[in-house]
């Protein structure tokens, strides 16, 4: 992962968990493909009609996510559409 993110994450743990939460919604209704973006973007909407503004949704992490999540749930390895990426730190 790369440091930005990292960080960003750390800041920002309700992010992740509402991402999860998104995740296994969609699992759950058996899509075998999931866009990262697209559950960013919902919960983006969320935060928006709840008035709760207190957080910036980042898309340049949707990949980052996509990766993390795959990582701590590995049994869902490849379900995200995602595009090689070049190492930066």
């Amino acid at each position: 992962m790369k440091k930005s993110f990292r960080k960003y994450n750390e800041e920002n743990p309700q992010i992740y968990t509402e991402f999860r939460k998104i995740a296994f919604q969609l699992i759950g209704r058996n899509y075998k493909r999931i866009g990262a973006r697209q559950i960013l973007e919902v919960i983006r909407y969320h935060t928006m009609i709840s008035g709760n503004d207190q957080f910036k949704v980042n898309n340049n992490y949707s990949a980052d996510y996509a990766r993390l999540f795959e990582r701590d749930f590995p049994q869902y390895a490849g379900i995200f559409m995602k595009r090689l990426m070049k190492f930066q730190e």
